[in-house]
């Protein structure tokens, strides 16, 4: 994104532009950026690493047109449901291109895991066995909750330690590879999610240890060599303006350097290094596009806008930051306003204060930065007001990817007993 003129670019197309042809609210993306931030950071482990590889977790940002992007760019994908597995195979993976990461999973949801040949990834020894009842895997994993996590963005989101609900307890870990060696099974991999949005490059090498020190006992033990590990995501972008940007370089130096330290001392082969990012490609790639409808002076003066908590859960959820800027007036003078969508639900006031442009009115079309990750994907229908449309941008080519909802999609699948009549008088 730039601005100039006082007018917002997102790649080459202004705010003015994208709001006047696909109207507001509309997520943008920007192919170009989420490129560079593959490469970027597969350019960082792969010079530390060689045998490494991504896998893209969809659940952030689930549009096709996007995964497709990080899919030519050569990542697998993490699938967090069946739904997503089926996505991936639209997009021309599957197998162990895919690595099934469910939690609590149905019996249906193991049934069409094992029938998609993905990687199943178990989240608690329990499941195995209901597993090994639909069949055995060719390679099984288990996600390892190593006691410890850590997070920038609140802690509904650390996803390790003793507060978050996934993977199996350290003391654990040794039976439940057991077990699956003595189901028959050959093939193992391991995993753990380490945190969110971190943006400390200590803190990756730190917590691999913790990992590796969990595992390479469990390996050394019962003689399985490991043919990945996969350390999850957790790789950061800054939200807060101050807030500094995660050292990539140096987070891959020491991860590395940690990990081959670790596989030597537990007298491992070797296994390939893998990671499931999905914030750090698409988080500062995407943005919303909306505009001021209102403008109310009272206990505190609220900039009313068409982009609310159903468009951009993350705020009213865990009290997420994102910067916002109105296009044009930038450089004017600031002023304290609050800032809200159109529900009825005082949670949408998603901005309490903040120093925006004096001079904001209504019909000014406003950007929200940051947007790329946990946005659309968490979106929904309430007060009837509906899914905002996706846009993607390369330079100053543009295509709507995804259509804005309207009514017929509100009330698709849905019908009125017969008992109770049509509901016309």
């Amino acid at each position: 994104m730039k601005i100039v003129d006082g007018e917002i670019y997102i790649g080459g197309i202004s705010a003015s532009e994208i709001a006047c042809l696909y109207g507001t609210p509309t997520y943008v993306y920007d192919e170009q950026a989420i490129r560079a931030n593959y490469r970027r950071a597969f350019s960082a482990f792969s010079r530390y690493y060689p045998d490494f590889k991504f896998f893209y977790a969809v659940k952030a940002c689930n549009n096709p047109a996007v995964c497709s992007i990080l899919v030519d760019e050569g990542a697998g994908i993490d699938a967090a449901s069946v739904n997503e597995i089926k996505l991936a195979a639209s997009l021309g993976k599957g197998g162990e291109e895919i690595m099934f990461s469910g939690n609590f999973l149905s019996e249906d949801d193991i049934r069409l895991g094992l029938q998609s040949g993905a990687i199943f990834n178990l989240d608690d020894i329990s499941i195995l066995p209901r597993v090994l009842k639909h069949g055995t895997p060719e390679i099984i994993s288990f996600r390892v909750n190593p006691g410890y996590g850590r997070s920038n963005v609140g802690e509904f989101v650390t996803n390790a330690g003793p507060n978050a609900k996934f993977g199996l307890h350290p003391d654990q870990v040794m039976e439940a590879y057991k077990s699956a060696k003595d189901a028959g099974i050959k093939r193992f991999g391991a995993h753990m999610m380490p945190g969110s949005c971190i943006t400390d490059c200590d803190y990756f090498p730190f917590i691999t240890g913790l990992l590796m020190d969990i595992v390479g006992k469990a390996g050394r033990e019962l003689g399985i060599d490991f043919e990945f590990i996969d350390l999850g995501g957790g790789l950061g972008i800054p939200y807060l303006p101050d807030e500094d940007k995660l050292d990539l370089e140096r987070a891959a130096e020491l991860t590395s350097e940690m990990f081959k330290s670790k596989i030597s001392e537990y007298g491992l082969a070797p296994p390939r290094l893998k990671m499931e990012p999905a914030r750090y490609f698409v988080g500062d790639a995407g943005f919303i596009v909306g505009r001021v409808h209102s403008i109310k002076h009272s206990y505190k003066n609220i900039i009313g806008t068409d982009i609310g908590m159903n468009t951009l859960a993350r705020p009213a959820m865990y009290g997420a930051y994102h910067n916002i800027l109105v296009n044009r007036k930038e450089g004017d003078p600031r002023a304290t306003f609050g800032l809200c969508g159109q529900l009825c639900e005082n949670t949408d006031f998603w901005v309490k204060e903040r120093e925006l442009p004096s001079t904001i009115c209504e019909g000014d079309i406003v950007v929200v930065e940051n947007a790329g990750a946990y946005g659309y994907a968490m979106s929904y229908q309430y007060n009837g007001r509906l899914r905002p449309a996706e846009v993607l941008v390369n330079g100053t080519k543009h295509a709507l990817v995804r259509p804005r909802e309207e009514y017929e999609d509100m009330v698709r699948g849905t019908s009125i007993p017969d008992w109770l009549g049509s509901g016309k008088k």
